[in-house]
């Protein structure tokens, strides 16, 4: 059983004795720590393809490190020459441009070679694909605003949003090495959701559940990345049909609960602090949260193990390092 046959166990809810995981770096935490971890993790095969220029830094240390899920961006769109008015408190009264960005030449062939070479689990990473992607053009507060007091733009700009990310997703979703598709937006803070439960179901959730229609008619799986407390709509989530939610804050959710009501219908990918053991703590208290977590989630499947955000440079290479060894322990690696 290969290392992707092993994660859609897990997130089929079966009990898989080597625990997937799949650790990530922030921009700046690769900065800091690439090096290191390249000497200390990247041998044999995933060397020599680094060394053919096969592979980029960031693909090889995460290969070397032993993560079962590889994840990849795709081309996408953005937001383009964004007018003064978007920045104003009032709504304006027009849809903004939008340009592409990235190239399908060789993207299939790419994901072909990191499935051939890894045997993991292939993870279509898309971050701010929603609910972000408005307040990335009106900022915010504005956008907050907007769904409170303006509710037929701020419907108008979600539409758009997800008219544009179905042709996308379109152009992709077939391709045979892709597993799952992830689509990122933070609607949670510490607490609680952003928006009310009730504002999240009329404006967010129709358009959510289209890209997930076809992303499952395809036969891949729907991750999905919303930072935050966001358990009042956990049971819209599962409705919906995600099969993974990440990441999974300590800081903001009760874990040990969330497993318990929700872990037979979904996931989880995330669940170790990144906002106070991993940065402050000490190596030996990383190894006992890991194993801690680990323990509680992998129940009857539906764990992948992981930090509940990307590693940042404020982690000590050695609690890293600490991470990464107790999780190739725990996967048998």
């Amino acid at each position: 059983m290969n290392k992707s046959e092993i994660v859609k166990k897990a997130i089929g809810h079966e009990p898989t004795e080597p625990l997937p995981f799949c650790i990530h770096l922030a921009l700046d935490a690769q900065e800091e720590h690439h090096k290191k971890l390249f000497e200390d993790y990247v041998v044999g095969n995933t060397k020599k393809a680094f060394d053919a220029g096969k592979l980029s830094l960031d693909e090889a240390v995460r290969m070397g490190i032993g993560n079962y899920v590889c994840s990849v961006g795709c081309p996408w769109w953005s937001w383009h020459n964004l007018p003064s008015e978007y920045a104003q408190f009032d709504a304006p009264d027009f849809m903004p441009q939008t340009i592409g960005y990235g190239s399908y030449d060789g993207y299939a062939e790419r994901l072909k070679y990191l499935k051939d070479s890894t045997g993991a689990y292939i993870l279509v990473t898309i971050w701010g694909s929603h609910f972000e992607k408005a307040y990335f053009a009106r900022g915010i507060e504005n956008f907050m605003a907007d769904m409170a007091g303006e509710p037929e733009y701020s419907q108008k700009l979600l539409d758009m949003i997800i008219r544009k990310n179905m042709v996308m997703l379109e152009n992709i979703v077939n391709i045979p090495e892709i597993d799952g598709i992830l689509l990122g937006s933070d609607w949670g803070s510490q607490k609680s959701l952003l928006m009310s439960p009730m504002v999240w179901r009329e404006q967010i959730a129709p358009g959510e559940k289209k890209e997930y229609d076809l992303i499952h008619e395809a036969k891949k799986e729907v991750w999905v990345h919303s930072c935050g407390n966001v358990e009042q709509i956990m049971g819209d989530l599962i409705t919906l049909g995600v099969d993974v939610l990440n990441p999974l804050q300590p800081e903001c959710m009760d874990i040990k609960n969330i497993k318990e009501k929700y872990g037979d219908n979904l996931a989880f990918w995330g669940g170790i602090s990144t906002q106070q053991t991993l940065p402050y703590g000490t190596p030996q208290e990383v190894k006992r949260e890991t194993e801690q977590v680990a323990s509680l989630m992998r129940r009857n499947g539906g764990y992948i193990l992981a930090p509940s955000q990307e590693i940042q440079a404020d982690v000590p290479y050695e609690n890293l390092k600490m991470l990464i060894d107790a999780a190739r322990e725990l996967s048998g690696l």
